[in-house]
C-alpha cells in the first residue's frame, strides 16, 4: 500500500513537471518558411458533422486550439470568445476537442457543444473531436505538426489548449503552449501584423 502510494506521487510530480515545462512553449516562423503543402487543401467536419474546407477561412489570420471541457486551462474559453470579440475582423478561431491528454474531454460533440454555449458564449467554429498526436492524428493537426507539410514545425500540441496561428497566406507563424493565453501581448501582436 505504502509503495503504491509512494510510487503514485513521483507519476503526479513527474506529470505536473512534464505539463510546467510544456506549457510555456514559444516557437515562432522566423525565417519565414512558407508551406510545402496548403493548409487550404485540408478539411474538418464541424461540431455537427459538416464537412468544411479550410478554404473557408483564406481572408483572415486563423487560431486553431486544441481544447477540452475538465483541463485546468478550460477557462481560457473565454479569452478565447473575448479575442473573437475583440478581432472577428481580422482572425478565425477554430477549437477542435481532443481526449487525447489524460481523458479531458470525454463527451460527445453534442455535450462539448452544449458546455460551450452554456458556460462560456463561444460563437467561434467548434469543430468535432479529433486525435491531436498519435497514430491517429487528424489531418489539421498532421499538417501543424509535420515540417514537411507546414515549412518549419514538428511540435505537436503538448497538452490541451495549444494555439497555432496560421497568416492570411495559409503560412503557419507560430505556435504558443497552453499556459500562455490567447490575449497575450505576443499572440495579439501577430494577428495585428500584416504578412
Amino acid at each position: 500500500m505504502k509503495l503504491t502510494f509512494i510510487l503514485i506521487s513521483i507519476t503526479l510530480v513527474c506529470v505536473f513537471i512534464f505539463i510546467s515545462r510544456c506549457s510555456n512553449i514559444v516557437k515562432l516562423n522566423k525565417d519565414n518558411r512558407a508551406p510545402l503543402e496548403s493548409f487550404y487543401d485540408l478539411e474538418a467536419n464541424d461540431i455537427d458533422g459538416n464537412p468544411i474546407s479550410m478554404s473557408k477561412y483564406k481572408d483572415k489570420k486563423i487560431l486553431i486550439v486544441n481544447v477540452a471541457s475538465k483541463c485546468g486551462y478550460t477557462p481560457q474559453y473565454k479569452e478565447l470568445q473575448q479575442l473573437n470579440n475583440d478581432y472577428k475582423d481580422k482572425l478565425h478561431i477554430l477549437a477542435f476537442p481532443s481526449n487525447d491528454f489524460l481523458g479531458q474531454e470525454p463527451g460527445t460533440n453534442n455535450e462539448i457543444k452544449s458546455f460551450c454555449e452554456v458556460n462560456f458564449g463561444v460563437k467561434f467554429d467548434i469543430f468535432e473531436k479529433i486525435s491531436v498526436k498519435g497514430k491517429n492524428i487528424h489531418s489539421i493537426y498532421d499538417w501543424l505538426s509535420d515540417k514537411n507539410k507546414n515549412g518549419w514545425n514538428n511540435q505537436t500540441p503538448t497538452w490541451n489548449f495549444s494555439k497555432y496561428l496560421i497568416n492570411e497566406k495559409g503560412e503557419l507563424i507560430g505556435l504558443w503552449g497552453p499556459k500562455i493565453s490567447p490575449l497575450s501581448n505576443e499572440i495579439i501582436s501577430k494577428i495585428n501584423k500584416s504578412y
